[in-house]
């Protein structure tokens, strides 16, 4: 049976746990804060709290296996709505989001060092598996590891370059800020795990710069798309005459994500296309990015339904990341319809060489992404082509095939399985 860990619990953490769920393997699901939708108290909490929480909704298969140590992310899900930015900065905040991990990850290790502790195996994530990882080698057991975001020397040395590129946008690029201690943790989870879980080839090629020692075995396993939303009355065919391209970006506003070359391709096509942005901004000082929130529709936030419904009116989406281990958003765009226009630095290598349904960008040209924007502007019938591929290239992604290609490799490579 496997320890299981993971600090928030995003989609794709509930995913790899139900993986495990369903094939037998699953032990324990740890986390800070898990949420039961048929709860008494979604009745009587306020909407902003229920839509807080809602976000942590546990699926039945997992709320049986859960344990939780909620009290430090409890407060910095209250501080994000305070104005006391102290309480929740970047490694030396008492309640950020590093703390969280590294309190999470103490409890774990102290799980799996336990008498009763009777697990052939740990699954945790970067970030939050060097206390885990340690005490489960004390013990003899096996260590997965996910990394959902490209290995950290890789990441480091593109947001140096970018740094020079874009200096106005430098201090959106809070990779950059890590300590030394943070990165030294990283390099030490690397090296204790027996396998590593990632959902892209692009994160695998970012681990060659982990040096010719790293011999680890990597299973690529890619991510699923939700399911479509209905196609809307009168968008059956070709339904774009004029106006406008309705272009959609979804993500942290921020360098990281390649949100400059957007912007600039949008400059260039002017009144041919219109912007959509959905997502936090990063920091509060980048003049640029200010600006160009007052020119263009910005949504903050959204729930995820509403993301997907937000999609399903846009005809295009843009991701033209920097760095991105996966960046799910192209799945979930896909599945609604969207053709991608995505960098090689995402998933998109692997999404599109399968079926088509966008185009690929090379990093940092938004002269590229504004000639793909301008392509599909001026020819409605390659538009609606390339969002039909885009679904069926989504609905060949299920998170039904993430889950039995997941349990199938980890129960590969349990210590049964070797024996």
């Amino acid at each position: 049976m496997i320890l299981f860990s993971h600090p928030t619990g995003n989609a794709n953490v509930r995913q790899a746990a139900l993986a495990l769920a369903g094939a037998g393997l699953l032990g324990e699901y740890w986390t800070c804060v898990g949420w039961n939708p048929g709860s008494a108290w979604n009745r009587v909490l306020p909407r902003a709290v229920r839509r807080l929480l809602g976000r942590r909704a546990l699926p039945e298969a997992l709320r049986e296996r859960a344990h939780y140590y909620p009290w430090r992310e409890a407060v910095r899900m209250a501080a994000s709505r305070w104005p006391l930015p102290w309480l929740t900065a970047h490694e030396t905040g008492p309640f950020c989001i590093d703390a969280v991990y590294r309190t999470l990850d103490r409890r774990v290790a102290r799980r799996a060092a336990g008498a009763d502790a009777a697990f052939s195996a740990v699954y945790a994530y970067e970030d939050g598996a060097a206390a885990t990882f340690a005490a489960a080698r004390a013990r003899g057991m096996r260590c997965f590891y996910d990394l959902p975001i490209g290995y950290w020397r890789a990441a480091q040395a593109v947001y140096r370059e970018e740094q020079e590129r874009e200096p106005q946008w430098a201090c959106t690029l809070t990779g950059t800020l890590d300590s030394p201690a943070k990165l030294a943790r990283k390099e030490e989870e690397l090296a204790l795990a027996d396998a590593v879980f990632v959902a892209s080839s692009f994160t695998t090629r970012t681990l060659a710069r982990a040096g010719e020692a790293f011999s680890k075995p990597v299973h690529v396993i890619p991510y699923g798309a939700p399911l479509a939303f209905p196609v809307a009355a009168g968008r059956e065919e070709p339904a774009r005459r004029g106006g406008p391209l309705k272009v959609l970006f979804v993500g942290g506003l921020g360098q990281r994500k390649g949100l400059s070359y957007l912007l600039e391709a949008v400059e260039m096509l002017g009144a041919g296309v219109e912007l959509t942005l959905v997502g936090r901004k990063t920091t509060e000082d980048c003049a640029p990015l200010d600006a160009a929130l007052r020119r263009h529709r910005w949504i903050p936030s959204l729930a995820h339904d509403a993301v997907l419904r937000e999609m399903s009116r846009h005809d295009v989406f843009v991701f033209p990341s920097l760095f991105e281990g996966f960046g799910l958003v192209l799945l979930e765009a896909m599945a609604q319809g969207l053709p991608i226009i995505a960098t090689e630095h995402t998933a998109a290598p692997d999404l599109l060489e399968e079926g088509g349904g966008g185009f690929l960008v090379p990093i940092r040209s938004a002269q590229a992404i504004a000639e793909k924007l301008d392509l599909l502007a001026r020819d409605p019938g390659l538009l609606w082509a390339m969002k039909s591929a885009a679904r069926e290239t989504a609905l060949r992604h299920t998170w039904e095939r993430y889950r039995e290609r997941l349990a199938q490799a980890v129960a590969a490579a349990l210590p049964e399985a070797q024996s």
